[in-house]
């Protein structure tokens, strides 16, 4: 954990090597003070000597200014590298996330991928400024402070020995005790986020069925965990205040008193009993500052675990050896696949076997669980196979270069995703180099481009996060246009006109079929009408080939193809016609 931590100190290196040399500085100064004063009050004060006293003072205030001096440059440094160390945690964590396959994003929920991104790296980025000061301020002003103390009176300074022993077996059983509370803590926050990014993507369901109060009660809820968790983790640190001041001031008597028998007997000046008191308090803060970085430790800990966890995944998906970079065709071969997701194990696709040759247009269609999209999702590899291959090309994909496989395959999911930006700047997802010509020409194949046009700003329309200011069917014509300005030798529609009507469905059909011939185009749907032109129909239940022919074929021999087709015409068809969205 620490390796992979270390790492993402980056060119932020100098400063974390600067900040604690800085701390040492600033400690020296301050250890160099008492001894001053002692001189001045033995040497000048009790003797009279007034030129002592302004020698060793200006020498004073000289140390006093440079021990300003290293602190303010160990906060800056200390500053810097805590930031820097924060900003590369977060990008490093957001690069790895980018490489996740599908079956890698599964382990995660979202809210807990943002938590880790935010409150797991600040608790990082806090804990790594204490460790560069206070952890390296607070030993080594301990440890000065304490050959200080026994270079003037052995005796008294024993003191402090006890104290420390004492105090450090407190802060190990309060580390001990917080340590679960704090690791159940953060996961609790994945279950907060979660609850507010529920609530505000559904937003307008939950005002539609007027769920206000419910989601109110179940924020509540959470939070109300969240912060039961905080109180005992609390209530155990709240014990560490106490304990040190009771040290600090039970130390201050001993010294005191014991001090001023060793003075009346001329063991001990007054001079070095204000030095001691002085080393005193230098001692129990840096046992207060130590206990401090302790709690942040102990709380960053859990952090760090969920952080590296992240950095440390792997995507299931790689490149072979000397992967190939072209792709030759849309053609596509499914040879004995099986396929199961790993967070559940059972295999939801079974014995596939598919042969689809370029520029066919192949509809898939089956009941709800039957592994429709799962099967499309095996073509560009964004799952691998558990069993068998899936060609395309003529070559396994699991021999190309990904980059080059998804370039040459476009898809468009069951759940459209616009993001926020002109409509030219989310086309452009599909082709960077697109011209404007070539987007227009893209909308107008998918449909889209009346309704663009009638917009006020036309192509440069500001589409809201998530799409939210269009209609569910110009979304997914958006969508579609998006795919084809990749011009794939492959093209997947998951389910994506179903909220079109009928009319314009058939357009889109029309237009691939007339403008874009070679492409290879798989559409699952439905509506037997979005499919029944095509070249091939497939039937999939339960995650095997129940069916494969054409529209016709299928309604003579295919049972459930038969059911389906019945269901949606005895009713006098499945779409308004006339229909827009």
């Amino acid at each position: 954990m620490l390796k992979t931590l270390k790492a993402q100190i980056g060119e932020f290196a100098r400063d974390s090597i600067l900040t604690p040399l800085c701390m040492i500085g600033e400690v020296i100064m301050e250890m160099i003070i008492p001894l001053m004063m002692a001189s001045i009050i033995d040497d000048g004060v009790e003797k009279g000597d007034i030129h002592h006293i302004y020698v060793v003072g200006a020498w004073m205030i000289l140390a006093a200014a440079l021990g300003l001096l290293f602190g303010v440059m160990g906060g800056r440094f200390g500053a810097r590298a805590a930031t820097g160390f924060a900003r590369n945690l977060r990008r490093a964590m957001y690069r790895n996330i980018q490489t996740f396959s599908f079956s890698n994003i599964d382990k995660y929920s979202t809210a807990g991928l943002v938590t880790r991104l935010t409150t797991d790296v600040t608790n990082l980025q806090n804990a790594y400024q204490m460790i560069l000061r206070m952890c390296t301020r607070a030993p080594v002003s301990l440890i000065v402070a304490m050959c200080m103390a026994f270079s003037i009176s052995p005796r008294l300074a024993s003191i402090y020995l006890v104290a420390v022993v004492v105090l450090g077996i407190c802060l190990v059983f309060i580390m001990s005790r917080t340590f679960g509370y704090f690791q159940e803590t953060f996961r609790k926050y994945d279950d907060l986020n979660a609850s507010v990014q529920e609530n505000v993507l559904a937003i307008r369901v939950v005002k539609a069925y007027v769920r206000e109060d419910y989601e109110n009660e179940k924020f509540k809820r959470a939070s109300g965990r969240l912060r039961d968790l905080f109180m005992k983790a609390e209530k155990i640190l709240t014990l560490n205040m106490p304990l040190m001041q009771l040290t600090v001031y039970g130390c201050i008597l001993f010294i005191s008193w014991f001090g001023a028998q060793m003075i009346v007997v001329g063991d001990l000046t007054t001079g070095n009993l204000m030095s001691l008191l002085n080393y005193c308090m230098n001692i129990l803060m840096s046992l207060m500052m130590l206990s401090m970085v302790f709690v942040m430790i102990t709380m960053s800990r859990a952090s760090a675990r969920r952080i590296v966890e992240v950095l440390n995944e792997r995507s299931d998906l790689a490149d072979g050896e000397d992967p190939l970079t072209q792709v030759k065709d849309g053609g596509i071969d499914f040879e004995h696949v099986g396929f199961a997701y790993k967070k559940g194990g059972e295999e939801v696709l079974t014995g596939i076997d598919l042969h689809i040759r370029p520029g066919e247009t192949v509809g898939i269609v089956g009941g709800t669980g039957s592994s429709k999209s799962s099967l499309v999702q095996l073509i560009p590899r964004l799952y691998d196979v558990t069993e068998g291959c899936v060609k395309v090309g003529g070559e396994d994909v699991r021999r190309y270069d990904l980059e080059a496989l998804r370039n040459s395959v476009a898809m468009v999911l069951q759940k459209n995703e616009l993001f926020s930006g002109s409509i030219k700047k989310n086309m452009r997802w599909g082709n960077p180099a697109a011209t404007d010509e070539e987007i227009r020409e893209a909308c107008r194949l998918a449909q889209a481009d009346d309704f663009i046009q009638a917009m006020p700003d036309g192509y440069d329309t500001h589409i809201e996060q998530g799409g939210s200011n269009v209609s569910g069917g110009q979304k997914q014509r958006l969508c579609i246009a998006r795919a084809l300005l990749k011009k794939p030798k492959i093209l997947l529609l998951d389910d994506s006109t179903s909220a079109v009507d009928t009319a314009t469905d058939s357009r889109i059909r029309q237009a691939f079929a007339q403008k874009i011939p070679g492409t290879t185009k798989i559409i699952i749907a439905q509506r037997i009408s979005s499919v029944q032109d095509a070249d091939h129909i497939l039937v999939l239940d339960d995650g095997k080939v129940n069916g494969w022919g054409t529209h016709e074929e299928l309604l003579a021999n295919n049972e459930i193809y038969r059911e389906v087709y019945m269901s949606q015409t005895q009713g006098g068809g499945d779409f308004d016609q006339k229909g827009e969205d």
